[in-house]
C-alpha cells in the first residue's frame, strides 16, 4: 500500500465514479464509472463502495462525496438513495428510515479498513477547484443541483439550496435538473442556467462562482460569456480530483 494514495469516489444519483490519486492529484488508476445500484440501502451502498475499492490500487484513506445533507459523516437527509429505483421514482419509507441519521462515515471506515471522509458531493467537487482565496461558491449540474460555499479556503456549513422553492411551486433541483434539461433542450436549458446565475448573484455576492457537474459542459459559450468574468466552468473530473484536497478543508466555524 502506498501511503500517499487516496481512494476518491463521487457518488451520484445515476453513477458512482472513482479513481485513486496521490498527494499531487495524479491518478494512479483509470477513472472508473458504474451505474448506481437500486434499491440502495446503506448496507448495499457500503458493499458497493467496498467492491469498487477492491478493484483499484490499495489506498491509505478514502474520500466519499454523496448527495444530500451530511454532517460530521452522518446522513441528515439524502435524495435518490431513498427512492425505489433512483431519481424521480417513488420514495421507499423503509429506505428513508434506514438512511436517516446513518453514520455513513463510520460504516465505510470500518468496511474499507482505512480512514474515510464523507462529505456532500458538491463540497468534494469544490475542494478540487477552489483557489482558497476570497468567497467562492460552487454549483454542480447533474441529476439536480449541488451547492457548496468556501471562504478563504475553509468550508462553510452546508445547506441544500436545491430544495429551495423557485417559481412558486418547484425547487431548484427540478427547475434545472436533468429531466428538465431533456424536456427543454440544451438551448433553453442553458438560458435557464444563465438566469439562475443572475438571480443568485445578488444573494451571495461571490468573488468567484464555479459551475461543474456532468451537465456544465452543455452550457452554451454565448451564455457563459454573458454570465460574467467571475464565472468559471470546471470539468466534471473535479468531483473525484477533490478527494485529496478535501482532507485539508476546515470549517469557517473553527
Amino acid at each position: 500500500m502506498d501511503e500517499r494514495l487516496t481512494l476518491s469516489i463521487d457518488c451520484g444519483g445515476l453513477f458512482l465514479k472513482s479513481c485513486v490519486l496521490d498527494d499531487s492529484g495524479t491518478m494512479h488508476s483509470k477513472p472508473n464509472r458504474i451505474e448506481t445500484p437500486y434499491p440502495l440501502s446503506p448496507e448495499t451502498f457500503a458493499d458497493t463502495i467496498s467492491h469498487i475499492a477492491s478493484e483499484l490500487p490499495k489506498a491509505c484513506r478514502a474520500t466519499i462525496g454523496m448527495p444530500g445533507m451530511i454532517r460530521n459523516g452522518v446522513v441528515v437527509a439524502t435524495p435518490h438513495y431513498i427512492n425505489v429505483r433512483g431519481p424521480h421514482t417513488r420514495i421507499d419509507p423503509e429506505l428513508a428510515e434506514q438512511w436517516r441519521d446513518f453514520d455513513v462515515q463510520k460504516a465505510l471506515s470500518k468496511k474499507l479498513g482505512i480512514p474515510t471522509l464523507v462529505l456532500n458531493d458538491a463540497e468534494v467537487h469544490g475542494a478540487g477547484i477552489i483557489t482558497g482565496s476570497g468567497y467562492e461558491v460552487v454549483i454542480t449540474l447533474g441529476t439536480g443541483l449541488g451547492f457548496a460555499i468556501f471562504y478563504g479556503g475553509k468550508l462553510a456549513p452546508h445547506f441544500e439550496l436545491s430544495h429551495a422553492t423557485v417559481r412558486r411551486s418547484t425547487t431548484y433541483d427540478t427547475w434545472i435538473g436533468e429531466q428538465e434539461r431533456k424536456r427543454l433542450g440544451n438551448v433553453f436549458w442553458s438560458r435557464r442556467i444563465r438566469q439562475l446565475v443572475e438571480e443568485l448573484r445578488p444573494v451571495f455576492k461571490w468573488d468567484r462562482l464555479y459551475i461543474g457537474g456532468g451537465n456544465a459542459r452543455l452550457i452554451r459559450p454565448k451564455d457563459i460569456a454573458a454570465m460574467g468574468e467571475e464565472i468559471v466552468i470546471v470539468p466534471n473530473t473535479a468531483g473525484v480530483a477533490g478527494g485529496v484536497r478535501a482532507w485539508n478543508l476546515t470549517s469557517v466555524l473553527e
